[in-house]
C-alpha cells in the first residue's frame, strides 16, 4: 500500500506564493508520474500539474507561468511550487502518484488526502 501526505498549504493573499510538498511512502517499488488536482467547491475535481519520472511535465492552461511543479525522485516527493495566487485558486489539492508496489509490481493510484488553499484579501 502506498500513502501520500500533502503539506504547506494555507491562506494567503492575491499575488501572493505557497509551495505543496507531498510525500508518498510505503511499499514502493517505482513511481511513474506524480501530479496535483485540485477541487473548488460545487467544481469537479480538475488536474493541476503532472511530473513524470524523466521530468516531464504538463499543467493547466490556468496555471501555465505561474505554477512550477517539480520532483525528488530520491525521496518520492513532488512540489508544487505556486506564485502570483489567484482568488480562483482556491480549493482543496490533492496529490496522485501512479506506480508499481511490492510485492509482485503490482499496478498503484494512490491520492492524497486533500490540503486546502485559500487566496483571500
Amino acid at each position: 500500500q502506498v500513502q501520500l501526505v500533502e503539506s504547506g498549504g494555507g491562506l494567503v493573499q492575491p499575488g501572493g506564493s505557497l509551495r505543496l510538498s507531498c510525500a508518498a511512502s510505503g511499499s514502493i517499488y517505482t513511481i511513474y508520474t506524480m501530479g496535483w488536482y485540485r477541487q473548488a467547491p460545487e467544481k469537479q475535481r480538475e488536474l493541476v500539474a503532472t511530473i513524470t519520472s524523466g521530468g516531464s511535465t504538463n499543467y493547466a492552461d490556468s496555471v501555465k507561468g505561474r505554477f512550477t511543479i517539480s520532483r525528488d525522485n530520491a525521496k518520492n516527493t513532488v512540489y508544487l511550487q505556486m506564485n502570483n495566487l489567484k482568488p480562483e485558486d482556491t480549493a482543496v489539492y490533492y496529490c496522485n502518484a501512479n506506480g508499481l508496489s511490492l510485492p509482485g509490481s503490482v499496478i498503484f493510484r494512490s491520492w492524497g488526502q486533500g490540503i486546502q488553499v485559500t487566496v483571500s484579501s
